[in-house]
Formats: structure tokens, C-alpha cells, sequence
């Protein structure tokens, strides 16, 4: 374990805080709006109910159980092997807790077939929190383009303060993305009803973006122009690229980066995690420790079609959760990165990105 853990409150590796919800103000207006902008969080929604941010522990920054079509579990439940997804996840998450994993979050959304019972079932079984999302991944809804942000953001808002398709689990995160070519229109109206729910709720934005083609400049534009805090920001896969100058001027803004695809290297072009390792620690090197989370991207293998594809999932990353903790971790230390660096990245960034202060 590379982190001092604090215990769970009530004994036990399977408590969660059972706290009430915090009340949460509806938006009256642009000054309210003003007013929640920069407002803090002491507690986040996971998929057993808030917890205060003191408990978060050591924390994945960007990361899913499973990734699938939207709807394909009820529509060919044929397809998908959901016992077996939640099985080899509780026996890949225990281990991970038991290296010192405490909390994942869980950017799937609704087009990534996102499934919070099944999180919920995990997070009970294994004792890791795990934030879920609300947001829109690449596959934005055909029915959205014809809305206004406005009403997309009630429902995300929906999903936070009241909860995710009936189940009463709620949102901790919004999730945007944008890939190559940049923000296309439709992705548009998905960042701008985002960045409008983030105002409203004072819950945190993750992105997923191409950083090659410098695609979380363009996100940033659009949400400051929402009223959106920069420090309620985490640009994701930002370690897709070597490109200090870009992750540089994103700082500047006042953004939190994710390196967060780990070990990296699938996608054509992109960084072996060698490389990636010495981009965090140039980051590090460069004074922006405390603004910088590390994660993997990763899902079970099961959660992938066909056993030739799972097979390559474990040749890819054997050590799935536990790549970071076993192999970039040890890397950084080696290097002269030390344990209470290693601390703020992994423990106090996430915290704080969820305090908002």
C-alpha cells in the first residue's frame, strides 16, 4: 500500500458513510448562479450514498467497470456476460483495495452503457467508493440536437439532486467528451448544458478529449463561457501527447489534468506509459504537483466482446488497477518523486478537485 489509509469510519471494508444527502439549492437566477459558482463541496455523491471528502483515500481519477452501447444490456442481454463482468470486478477491485485503492471514478455515461447497479453492487461487494457520472460521451443523443442546452442541463441536474434512472443513486460527476477534429456542434450543446448543470450544482466536470489536436483548449473556451470555475475542470487524457507547451497554457487556466491512460500506447501514436511516467514527472519537475491526477482509462476485460479481445485486455495490462500503484509509482520514486508527492497526487488533488477550494 503506498498511501496511509484512514479506516472506514464504521469498521470494515465494505462501509460507506450512510450520511443524509446534502440539500441542494434549486437555480433562481444569474446571481444565484454567480453565488453557486464558487461554492465548495465537503461530501460527493457515490453509488451508495454521500461521503465526505476526507474518506476518498487514494483515488483513480478516470476509470469504468464496463463500457458498452447504450441500452445493449436489456435490448441482447445475450451479449453481455454481466454476472461474470461483476464477478471478475470484485475480485480485481479487492485486490486493488487491498494494494491501497480506496475510491474510482467511473466516467461511463448513458452512451457508454453506463449501469449504476451494477457499481452499486460492486462498491458493496469491495469496499472501493465509486463516483458515477451523469454527462454524454461521443454518442450524443439524436434528441439533443434539437434541444437547447438549458434543458439537457435539467436533466443532468436531474441526475445529480434526485438520481440516475430511478435507482436513487446520484451523480458525482459530469462528463463531456471530444475527440479528433475537435468540438463538433452537437458536442456543443452537450458542454454548454454541462458547464451549465456544473453552475448549478457545484459538481465537477471531467472531460474526454484528443489531446494531439489540442481539443481541451477548445472545451475550455466553451464552458468559461458557461461561467463554469476552471478549478472545477479535469481535462482528461492529457498524457495522449508529449506537448508541455499545451498542457502548459491548459495550467494556465486554472484546469486540473488527467493522465489518465496508463500504461497506454493502444491508440496509434500515443505514449508507451515510459513516456507518460516522465511527462507526470516533468509536470512534477515543473511545479504543477497539485494540479495533476493519474488514472488507467481502464475497464474489466469481461466487459469486452469476444474472449480474443478479453485475452488482449490482460496481455495489454495484467495488472489492471493496479498498473499505476505497481509500475508508475515505483518509476516516479526511482526518479526522486517523493511519498508525500505521490500523496497529493493520488489522495489530496482528488479531494480537493472535489472540495473545490
Amino acid at each position: 500500500m503506498w498511501v496511509e489509509q484512514k479506516p472506514p469510519k464504521h469498521g470494515g471494508t465494505t462501509a460507506h458513510s450512510d450520511r443524509p444527502a446534502c440539500l441542494v439549492l434549486k437555480c433562481l437566477g444569474d446571481d444565484l448562479r454567480q453565488l453557486l459558482r464558487g461554492r465548495t463541496m465537503s461530501t460527493v455523491n457515490t453509488v451508495l450514498g454521500p461521503v465526505d471528502t476526507s474518506e476518498l483515500g487514494f483515488t483513480l481519477s478516470h476509470e469504468h467497470l464496463a463500457t458498452n452501447a447504450a441500452g445493449i444490456l436489456k435490448t441482447f442481454p445475450e451479449l453481455v456476460d454481466r454476472s461474470g463482468i461483476i464477478e471478475q470486478a470484485n475480485t480485481t477491485l479487492k485486490e486493488a483495495y487491498r494494494e491501497g485503492l480506496r475510491t474510482i471514478i467511473d466516467v461511463s455515461t448513458i452512451d457508454l452503457g453506463r449501469d449504476v447497479e451494477m457499481m452499486r453492487e460492486v462498491s458493496k461487494a469491495t469496499g472501493v467508493h465509486i463516483i458515477a457520472a451523469t454527462g454524454n460521451h461521443l454518442a450524443v443523443p439524436r434528441p439533443f440536437l434539437d434541444l437547447a442546452p438549458e434543458v439537457i442541463a435539467d436533466l443532468y441536474v436531474r441526475e445529480i439532486e434526485v438520481g440516475i434512472e430511478g435507482t436513487g443513486i446520484k451523480a458525482g460527476i459530469i462528463k463531456v467528451a471530444s475527440d479528433e477534429g475537435g468540438v463538433t456542434t452537437a458536442q456543443e450543446i452537450v458542454l454548454r448544458a454541462a458547464g451549465q448543470a456544473q453552475v448549478r450544482t457545484g459538481v465537477p466536470i471531467s472531460t474526454h478529449t484528443w489531446s494531439p489536436d489540442r481539443v481541451g483548449d477548445e472545451q475550455v473556451r466553451i464552458l468559461m463561457d458557461e461561467g463554469v470555475d476552471m478549478d472545477r475542470v479535469y481535462i482528461g487524457h492529457s498524457n495522449d501527447d508529449m506537448d508541455m507547451s499545451y498542457l502548459s497554457g491548459l495550467l494556465e487556466k486554472g484546469v486540473w489534468l488527467g493522465l489518465d491512460r496508463f500504461p497506454g500506447g493502444r491508440r496509434p501514436g500515443t505514449p508507451f506509459w515510459e513516456e507518460r511516467t516522465q511527462l507526470a514527472k516533468q509536470l512534477i519537475d515543473a511545479g504543477h504537483t497539485n494540479r495533476i491526477m493519474l488514472s488507467h482509462d481502464h475497464s474489466v476485460p469481461k466487459a469486452r466482446y469476444g474472449l480474443a479481445v478479453q485475452e488482449d485486455r490482460v496481455k495489454y495490462n495484467p495488472d489492471g488497477y493496479n498498473f499505476i500503484t505497481r509500475n508508475v509509482l515505483p518509476r516516479l520514486m526511482d526518479q526522486g518523486v517523493s511519498e508525500d508527492t505521490i500523496n497529493q497526487i493520488m489522495v489530496e488533488n482528488p479531494r480537493r478537485f472535489f472540495e473545490g477550494k
